[in-house]
């Protein structure tokens, strides 16, 4: 059986049989053109057989591309009337019994999700993308890839490098669990409605063994934070209220091999794990 992918005209169809006008508040705005879910499926490298977890499914345009590469799919859909309808839409478009399973839940707080997924694959809410995407990687350690499509300046944050004018907080998180990267351009004008922000794919993969454990992650995030929300002061001073004055984090840095005189977007997620390391050895 062929998966029939959704056009405009459906797309439209169902947003007026549903009474849903896309909103701000939630950030939908819904993909209307079957070329571009077809390219997120193919940057993700969807195989067949693989356990899709998808965020924001929405009226289903990206969800049947996934489906339509033989992959299973985890919709997490945060609007009752959007969750409800999936299903039916995918049985309707030829998706085969047992490929969809449909979690209406709001993705900032799903703890389980069924089936077990592997890969992400996403148009993400600009509005939430990076608190999900870091919550996701840190509840579900079994995702090792994915493609996410975000705003553009989203995007080009998560897979900034140090020293980049857009390195910051997320950056460092992010790269905590792996490495990201863009991963293609995406036409504001295959959303309905169309968006007034340029849009990117980005893409990660999880690294096989992971960095440290809850507690070093939770402790370098907090030194991450830090340094970023005074990020043109030097770690010694920004790192200050952390460490309990200037002398104190001079020597945390120092231990952990980091100029106290360098600047949060000077150093890598290494860079800021050793940080809380030698902290957590000194109070030890």
């Amino acid at each position: 059986m062929t998966v029939t992918l959704l056009g405009a005209t459906e797309i439209r169809r169902l947003a007026a049989e549903l009474d849903v006008t896309p909103t701000k508040k939630l950030g939908q705005n819904f993909v209307v053109d079957a070329n571009t879910v077809r390219k997120i499926v193919q940057a993700a490298d969807v195989r067949a057989g693989e356990r899709v977890v998808e965020i924001g499914p929405g009226l289903g345009s990206l969800t049947l591309a996934i489906l339509e590469a033989a992959a299973a799919v985890t919709a997490v859909e945060i609007d009752h009337r959007l969750a409800a309808r999936l299903a039916r839409t995918a049985a309707e478009r030829g998706a085969p019994d047992g490929a969809l399973t449909v979690v209406d839940a709001d993705a900032l707080r799903i703890t389980e999700l069924p089936g077990d997924p592997t890969v992400l694959v996403a148009n993400l809410p600009y509005n939430v993308s990076v608190p999900v995407l870091l919550h996701l990687l840190e509840t579900f350690p079994r995702l090792q890839r994915g493609v996410v499509m975000v705003q553009a300046e989203v995007a080009e944050r998560l897979a900034a490098e140090p020293g980049s004018k857009v390195y910051g907080a997320p950056s460092v998180k992010a790269a905590w669990y792996g490495p990201w990267q863009l991963r293609g351009t995406v036409s504001r004008q295959v959303f309905w409605p169309v968006p007034n922000v340029d849009s990117l794919l980005v893409g990660f993969h999880r690294d096989p063994e992971p960095r440290g454990g809850d507690d070093e992650r939770r402790r370098t995030f907090e030194i991450v934070d830090a340094a970023f929300n005074q990020r043109r002061k030097m770690l010694r001073q920004a790192l200050s209220g952390v460490f309990g004055g200037s002398a104190a984090a001079s020597v945390v840095l120092d231990s952990a091999g980091v100029a106290p005189t360098a600047r949060g977007e000077d150093l890598t997620v290494d860079d800021y794990h050793r940080v809380a390391l030698a902290a957590s050895e000194r109070v030890g």
